[in-house]
């Protein structure tokens, strides 16, 4: 019985299995939904990232801009905002040692007199030319019509102040703003931070020093770093003239830098060594000397101080 079963279902027809494919039916796919799941898990948070980036970038452009203005500012406090008014600029003294210089008959000119109180004697200087020299005058040379002191120094020797001799530089530091420049048989004083009369005047093979700042444009600076009562003196200018000035008595700085702005200087840079002895000329060349002649020569620092040297021009 078994296998006459068996023989029917190996007779019976083979029935055909009919699948039936649509091509509008959706398609499954794995693949496709965990990308539509993770875009839309993710996205939120590049969208994040991307914002937390641009936020960053403009934070740093922020810093930058505000470092650069600070930067920029920090320069014009430095060589820019230095408490005085400025009657000229270093341009325009650079101008001024350009120009061929008046003939002149060379001689020192000396008046006295007293203003606010402050006994004054006063050197108008002619015809001169200045320099940066390391030997003191000898007081038989007739060529020299007017010497003094000009830089500071330290115990050690080193200059205090940017330093000029002839065209080479002895020291470069601008803290102090008041200067001298000599070139050209031209001699100007100034303020200013800026170092470029120096550079013209090292071109030039001149003098140039740095002191502290008395009278600037018929101001007075807001304060002085010198303290106590001393004899003073001064370098001012009045128009195109300059003056060596020096205080007969003991004085304060602020009293001393008061009187030249009421006696009509423009611009006055400080000298120091207020009583060393000098000496200046005359018209007839007859020298005349300033403070105690028994203190000359200055032995102590010798070959160190920087003296100032008024000589005729073209000497």
């Amino acid at each position: 019985m078994e296998n006459k079963d068996y023989r029917e279902l190996q007779d019976a027809p083979e029935v055909p299995v009919i699948i039936i494919e649509r091509d509008d039916e959706p398609e499954f796919s794995v693949t496709t939904q965990n990308e539509e799941f993770l875009a839309q898990y993710y996205e939120p948070h590049r969208s994040n990232k991307k914002g937390w980036v641009k936020w960053m970038v403009w934070g740093i452009v922020v810093v930058v801009v505000l470092c650069g203005i600070f930067a920029g500012y920090r320069y014009w406090a430095h060589y820019y905002n230095l408490g005085v008014r400025i009657s000229v600029t270093p341009e325009e003294n650079i101008e001024k040692l350009k120009q061929t210089p008046e003939t002149e008959t060379p001689f020192v000119e000396m008046k006295s007199d007293s203003v606010l109180g402050v006994a004054l004697d006063i050197f108008a200087i002619h015809g001169l030319q200045g320099t940066i020299e390391f030997q003191e005058p000898d007081t038989a040379d007739t060529s020299v019509y007017l010497y003094c002191r000009s830089s500071d120094f330290k115990a050690d020797g080193r200059y205090i102040g940017t330093l000029v001799s002839k065209g080479i530089q002895m020291s470069n530091d601008n803290h102090r703003l008041g200067y001298m420049a000599m070139a050209n048989g031209v001699n100007v004083i100034g303020i200013a931070r800026s170092e470029a009369v120096k550079d013209y005047v090292i071109e030039q093979r001149g003098s140039f020093f740095r002191q502290f700042v008395l009278v600037s444009d018929g101001e007075l600076p807001p304060r002085f770093h010198l303290h106590g009562k001393v004899e003073r003196c001064a370098l001012g200018r009045m128009g195109d003239r300059l003056y060596f000035i020096s205080s007969r008595h003991k004085e304060t700085m602020w009293s001393f830098a008061d009187a030249l702005r009421e006696y009509g200087f423009t611009d006055a840079i400080y000298i120091t060594g207020g009583k060393d002895y000098t000496f200046y000329r005359d018209k007839n060349g007859v020298r005349h000397d300033i403070h105690n002649v028994a203190d000359y020569p200055h032995k102590k620092w010798k070959g160190i101080i920087p003296w100032l040297v008024f000589r005729k021009s073209g000497e």
